[in-house]
């Protein structure tokens, strides 16, 4: 391992060279990831709809024609059901658009959580990353601090050999 691994840390890759830590500004975000439909069916510019799709209660009629007296019958009755159902109709499709409405605030709301867990993600990361660089600061220190006590060391050794020398007279 070279000198500078053994100081600064760090991986090596396959050719030796100091590896990547990932943290160099770089990002992840994919942008057909963050624009993809939040469903297969949500409409978008990519994906308009059927516009051929439609209500059709009852086959046009292509040309002018006579209806007997049954047909016209179960006709009124069937336009009877129809506006019915449109009343129907119009307070599920109220509804969906008060439910789309209230699901639209919900994930809104949570993707203003999330900005907050980014945004406090990288002012703890940055804070740890201060702490690491105050850290590595006080390295020097603590390499003089441990040369000093080695030289203490050497010379509370060196004045015992002594001290034992002068009271077992030269020989240890």
């Amino acid at each position: 391992m070279s000198l500078q691994l053994r100081l600064f840390g760090g991986s090596q890759d396959a050719a030796g060279k100091l590896a990547s830590s990932g943290n160099d500004g770089g990002h992840a975000i994919d942008k057909a990831t963050v624009l993809k439909a939040t469903s297969p069916d949500a409409l978008s510019p990519m994906n308009p709809g059927n516009f051929a799709s439609g209500e059709r209660s009852v086959p046009i009629v292509p040309a002018p024609r006579y209806f007997d007296k049954e047909e016209a019958a179960a006709m009124k009755t069937l336009a009877t059901e129809k506006e019915k159902g449109v009343k129907y109709a119009k307070k599920a499709y109220t509804a969906l658009e008060r439910i789309e409405v209230a699901d639209t605030k919900v994930h809104r709301r949570h993707r203003k959580y999330e900005r907050v867990l980014a945004t406090n993600e990288l002012q703890k990361v940055t804070s740890n990353a201060g702490l690491a660089k105050h850290l590595h600061g006080l390295r020097p220190g603590y390499a003089k601090a441990g040369v000093g006590i080695d030289k203490a060391d050497n010379k509370a050794r060196t004045a015992i050999d002594a001290i034992k020398a002068q009271l077992t007279g030269g020989a240890s």
